[in-house]
């Protein structure tokens, strides 16, 4: 299928009710959620894909999934970067961005379930890994990468992970809030860390290759809110051929033939974050011709060779797609989660989120 134009309202819950369930069923019996069957799960995409699950409804599935996040934290807060069957799958580095992005999905699963007693439950681990993360952090903002098996800094920075950390420190900060336990230090690392995306350009990519030609250092400073709304559009458009196939969606790289639906999706978001509407709905519109009918979603067409490439239907692909039909439709009380930065002010009164209109699809 091709040509699935989204809009306010119009959340087509049967023809993502295959989506939701591709999810469900690839979560194993401790709440993991490899990237398909016999695959790896790693924090990051673990959580992606606990997202799709709230947005579908699966509450208890999703909570299992966070669970097995809290189950699993080490004592510095962190997560090895890969587990597979019940086992550390890599044990060669801990990265911050993968660490950071349980507050994030932590605080979504809340905007859509209000459920009080699984917040709590889950700030002490949030806690833990957010004081991990920004043990990483230089004087300069930006923060460190990864640490190695011995817990060494792997002193450099990417542009995308520390922009995803700047998005889950503002959900760590909510929620810090909303347990009633604010952490104003937080706020202040948030902000230094926001200043280096914007204007210390050489903080980041020091050690290696520019990561520049990678959409996701593109787009992301705008998906997550370090880009403001008043330049977030000119920072897209500047880039916009180099990255964008009309009719595919995003190329991952800038100088190969290969567009994934991952980044589509996150592009998507972003261009709402930016206020450019309909190129939003028109690049989610041609996602869908890489969707089975089993509700499965390759990763991405190589369209110089005419493939679909590689052959894997990832969890966290599938769950992108949710997120942002989310995000157009504004089906679930999380849906300006990627478009806004939302706040919560320390001594406001705790105000619960707006009533989601979500049920088990």
């Amino acid at each position: 299928m091709s040509g699935l134009f989204l809009s306010k309202g119009l959340f087509p819950q049967e023809f993502f009710r295959p989506t939701v369930e591709f999810l469900v069923r690839a979560q194993q019996q401790d709440g993991s959620i490899p990237w398909f069957a016999g695959g790896h799960a790693d924090p990051w995409d673990h959580v992606e894909s606990a997202m799709g699950l709230s947005i579908g409804g699966e509450f208890e599935a999703a909570e299992n999934a966070y669970r097995w996040l809290k189950n699993t934290q080490l004592e510095d807060g962190s997560w090895w970067a890969a587990y597979r069957d019940g086992e550390v799958d890599n044990h060669e580095r801990r990265e911050t961005n993968f660490v950071a992005y349980i507050a994030t999905g932590v605080w979504h699963h809340f905007l859509i379930s209000e459920n009080q007693a699984f917040l709590r439950e889950m700030w002490p681990c949030v806690q833990g890994a957010i004081e991990f993360v920004l043990a990483q952090q230089s004087p300069h903002g930006e923060i460190n990468w990864a640490v190695n098996a011995d817990g060494e800094a792997m002193c450099d920075a990417l542009v995308t992970g520390c922009s995803s950390i700047y998005k889950s420190l503002e959900c760590a900060v909510n929620i810090s809030v909303q347990v009633g336990s604010p952490r104003p230090i937080w706020r202040d690392a948030r902000q230094a860390l926001g200043e280096a995306l914007r204007k210390k350009p050489e903080r980041f990519d020091r050690t290696w290759e520019s990561k520049s030609r990678y959409s996701m250092d593109w787009f992301y400073p705008v998906l997550t809110g370090a880009i403001p709304p008043a330049k977030a559009s000119a920072h897209l458009q500047k880039r916009w051929g180099d990255f964008v196939e009309p009719g595919l969606g995003c190329r991952c790289v800038s100088d190969e033939p290969w567009v994934t639906v991952a980044e589509s999706c996150e592009l998507t978001m972003a261009l709402l974050a930016a206020g450019d509407h309909a190129r939003a709905v028109t690049v989610y519109s041609w996602l869908h011709q890489w969707r089975e009918s089993n509700g499965e979603y390759w990763t991405g067409y190589q369209f110089a060779e005419d493939l679909l490439w590689p052959d894997e239907r990832p969890t966290w692909t599938a769950a992108a797609i949710l997120l942002a039909a989310d995000a157009l439709t504004e089906y679930t009380a999380a849906h300006r989660l990627f478009k806004e930065v939302c706040m919560l002010d320390v001594d406001a009164a705790k105000i619960l989120p707006e009533r989601s209109r979500a049920q088990s699809l």
